[in-house]
Parts: structure tokens; C-alpha cells; sequence
């Protein structure tokens, strides 16, 4: 894995290197970084290789850096954040900081991956999360009260994704960035960004939160050939697109102040900001429940982040399931 990495690294600066040069560095045959060239071809990476120049990859690869990230952020959020640590490969960001508050990390603690092997989405979905360009983050944080206070939490969340991605650039609204509940971040009906959360704790507090954010900045064509969803990249959308610290800094400020805010005053500040975003109210939905599609017109998120389904004339309140617009 640190050889994969290394190899990375050196291939960071887009530029051509020659098999022997990267063997002598490596301390491997040419043999061997051919293979470890398939093997980033085949995690998703897209490399050249041109015979009499070498290998590069077909975009530079710009590393995830704590004191850049933190850089970014401003005195609020940094007086919030606590330890950051930066993987090369996880299994995900959300796990590994799971395991990290189960042994007492503190909350503020930020997690951020180059690569996950095992990344989750909502409803037992793999997250494509191929090395060299998106970004997984996730953040713990440590409430006294239960996990049955929490609610609304993956949507104030979401409100702090939107608010990042404004920060860097990004259009919202009907014709840009919008939410679909309770936590899909989308552009024009295609997957931007997904947002986990997962719990832990008494049922009375104390409890603690990870929220974890995988955004699309840039996706490897290969690497896309395994997402089933329509799906953009920020690179998409931006050109040139933000650097990769920006927006993991961002990300992390307005997480960080979310979750300040939301431990505070719960859900309610975030709500005009989700009513800017919602992209299905006034829509005919379909909510997927324990494989049972019902479907109604979309009346908006009530004070407590349930989705309002209007279903044969009267209003029904959701609290989970799988949201899609009806055929």
C-alpha cells in the first residue's frame, strides 16, 4: 500500500517518468511498476503510458494537506476542530473514526482519505472511491443527550454541504446545487455528493456522531464505470476546478459550525437554507419503504426533518426511506 502511494506521489506533478527512473526510485524492476501501473489503471486511475516517455497520469493529482486544509478555515471553526488525520487508504473515513470514538477520541476529531476500499453509501450503497481526486471526509462529534435528539441532524448536515459549495463557487438553487431528502446533494438530477451519518451512544446521552461527506471532484472515467446512478464531478461544473485543500476546508469549516449550531439550537436555523435547496417539494415522489413504493406529492420537511408526503389526500410524515420522483 505505501509502494501504491509512493508511486502516486511521484506521478502527482501530471508529468511523464520514465519506467526505469520510477524503478530506481521504488527500488522495484521495470517489471514491477508496469504492474503497479495496471494496478492504478485498474483501482480507477487514469494513466498514459507512451513509449520513449514513460508513465503520467492523465490529470495531476494534488495531495490532501492538513496545514492547507486548515488554512482554509476560519478562527471559529478552528478553535472547534481537533485532531485531523490524513489516510492514504481506509476502509472508510466514517469507520475508522467510529472505531476512533469508541476508543475516546474527542469530538472535532476530522478524518479525510486519499482512497477507500470499502466506502458506504445510504441504504447499504457502495460509494465508488477511487484514489487521486475526490474527497472523503468525515467529522465525529460528541452530543450529552441521546441519539433520539439527533433528529434532523443529516439535514442540517446537508445544509452545511450546500453552504461549502457555494463558498467555493458553485451555483445552487433549481438550476444548480439542491437537496433531495434528507442528505443527496445533486445537480440537475445527477449525484454530486453523499452525505452518512452514523450513531452511537446510550439511549439517554451521552451519544456521539460521525458525519461523513464524499464529494466528486474528480472522477476517473474508469473508475465512473461503476457508479448506478447519473453522477457529476465538481471538475464538471468549475473549469479550472477549486483546488482539492479548498474544498476540503471548506467542507470542514462549515461542518464544524453546523454541528456547533445545531448542538445548540437543534434544527431550526438550517430550515430556510433546506427550503432554497429542497428539490422535490411541490413534486410527486416516490418513498421506498422496506421495499414498498409509496407514492404522493412532496409537501416539504416538517420542524423535525420528516419529509411531509401528501398520500390520497392527507399529509403523511417520513423519517426514512429512499426518495424518488414518481413515474
Amino acid at each position: 500500500m505505501r509502494q501504491k502511494q509512493h508511486l502516486i506521489n511521484l506521478l502527482s506533478d501530471g508529468l511523464f517518468h520514465s519506467g526505469t527512473a520510477l524503478g530506481h526510485t521504488l527500488g522495484v524492476s521495470r517489471s514491477a511498476v508496469w504492474k503497479e501501473m495496471q494496478a492504478l489503471s485498474a483501482e480507477g486511475l487514469e494513466v498514459h503510458a507512451v513509449t520513449g516517455r514513460g508513465y503520467r497520469l492523465a490529470h495531476p493529482v494534488e495531495r490532501l494537506n492538513e496545514d492547507a486544509i486548515r488554512t482554509t478555515l476560519s478562527k471559529p471553526a478552528q478553535r472547534l476542530l481537533g485532531k485531523v488525520e490524513i489516510l492514504d487508504d481506509t476502509d472508510s473515513t466514517n469507520a475508522y473514526l467510529m472505531r476512533q470514538a469508541a476508543c475516546g477520541a474527542p469530538g472535532g476529531t476530522a478524518c479525510l482519505a486519499e482512497q477507500q476500499h470499502a466506502g458506504r453509501g445510504r441504504h447499504g450503497r457502495t460509494w465508488v472511491s477511487p484514489p487521486g481526486g475526490n474527497i472523503y471526509l468525515s467529522l465525529l462529534w460528541r452530543f450529552t443527550a441521546g441519539p433520539g435528539t439527533l433528529g434532523g441532524a443529516s439535514l442540517a448536515v446537508a445544509v452545511a454541504v450546500m453552504r461549502a459549495l457555494r463558498a467555493a463557487g458553485l451555483p445552487t438553487g433549481p438550476k444548480g446545487a439542491g437537496l433531495k431528502w434528507p442528505n443527496d446533494v445533486l445537480w440537475q438530477g445527477r449525484k454530486l455528493a453523499g452525505i452518512l451519518l452514523d450513531m452511537a451512544g446510550e439511549s439517554s446521552g451521552p451519544c456521539h456522531l460521525v458525519a461523513g461527506v464524499g464529494l466528486n471532484v474528480l472522477m476517473p472515467a474508469q473508475a465512473a464505470q461503476l457508479i448506478d446512478q447519473p453522477w457529476v464531478d465538481v471538475r464538471a461544473l468549475l473549469d479550472p476546478p477549486p483546488s482539492r485543500n479548498l474544498l476540503a476546508g471548506l467542507l470542514l469549516q462549515h461542518l464544524l459550525l453546523a454541528l456547533h449550531e445545531f448542538q445548540r439550537h437543534g434544527l431550526a436555523p438550517f430550515m430556510p437554507e433546506w427550503k432554497q435547496f429542497d428539490l422535490i417539494a411541490g413534486k410527486r415522489v416516490a418513498i421506498n419503504l422496506a421495499g414498498r413504493n409509496i407514492n404522493g406529492l412532496a409537501q416539504g420537511v416538517a420542524d423535525d426533518g420528516a419529509l411531509k408526503l401528501l398520500v390520497n389526500g392527507v399529509t403523511q410524515r417520513y423519517y426514512s426511506g429512499a426518495v424518488s420522483m414518481a413515474k
